[in-house]
């Protein structure tokens, strides 16, 4: 007798619903088969908490700075902006489009304790960085405690 048994690579994969299935393969195969500058995208953003300030760094590579719209409104920070696709076919066009082109818009919610008076933004080499200042209240504050008669 013979004991040979069948494993998945992807254990779980095969009793993933028919319907499922289709779905994602819709959805993979729309995300290749549209071009890029119809897909959206989202630019990578890192948000630093120190005690005197939150620092956004973002990465905007090929997009002008006249092209990027930072507002602080309704305890939210919301950074949106646009990258033009740029049609090369000087050397007989493309192979290959995998850098993501036009509209984002990202929003963060922002604490109370942000002094949004103070804020600032500077641009830099496609890297954006708003520094969000905290409010004299909201920072750490030590206390010295002495020992000694009452």
């Amino acid at each position: 007798m013979n004991n040979i048994s069948r494993r998945s690579t992807l254990p779980g994969f095969e009793v993933f619903p028919s319907a499922g299935l289709a779905l994602f393969e819709d959805t993979i195969n729309r995300l290749f088969s549209e071009p890029a500058a119809a897909r959206p995208w989202s630019p990578a953003v890192d948000i630093a908490e120190s005690e005197n300030e939150l620092v956004l760094t973002a990465d905007l590579p090929g997009i002008k700075m006249e092209d990027i719209d930072i507002r602080i409104e309704d305890g939210a920070l919301t950074l949106s902006g646009k990258r033009d696709f740029v049609k090369s076919e000087e050397n007989g066009g493309y192979h290959r489009i995998e850098r993501s082109y036009g509209a984002f818009r990202r929003a963060f919610a922002i604490p109370e304790t942000v002094d949004t008076e103070k804020v600032e933004a500077a641009y830099d080499l496609g890297v954006l960085t708003v520094r969000l200042p905290k409010m004299e209240i909201a920072k750490p504050k030590t206390i010295k405690v002495s020992v000694g008669k009452n």
